[in-house]
């Protein structure tokens, strides 16, 4: 059952649904349920959501929400995230609370990835 006044859902831009699809597969182990050729939910991600086929994408200079993904081995996940086609935005830093860094998804799209 959703909690009152969560945050539910996430829609996601990609200029190639396939190609995020098998990134996000390869370096996260989601799993997807296609809604016909121009939509793709995304499952076991930690929050409901879904890719839709757009000629946009989102980075933190537009403005943009970050999307932060939490890993326990930061470095195998940035190395996982490169092999995989991604781009790197911002190698490992510290921030109070832990350690981060940002890549780029096959779309262009912005998200971080952070750890203890």
């Amino acid at each position: 059952m959703s909690q009152h006044h969560s945050i539910n859902y996430l829609e996601i831009p990609t200029l190639n649904l396939s190609a995020s699809k098998a990134f996000f597969t390869s370096v996260f182990g989601w799993q997807f349920q296609d809604y016909g050729p121009e939509y793709s939910c995304f499952l076991d991600a930690g929050i409901h959501g879904g890719f839709y086929l757009s000629e946009q994408s989102f980075n933190l200079l537009q403005g943009s929400p970050l999307i932060v993904l939490y890993s326990q081995s930061l470095e195998q996940t940035q190395a996982k995230v490169l092999a995989a086609g991604g781009g790197l935005i911002k190698d490992i830093f510290t921030f109070p609370g832990g350690r981060r860094f940002h890549f780029s998804d096959p779309s262009g799209n912005e998200y971080a990835v952070w750890s203890e």
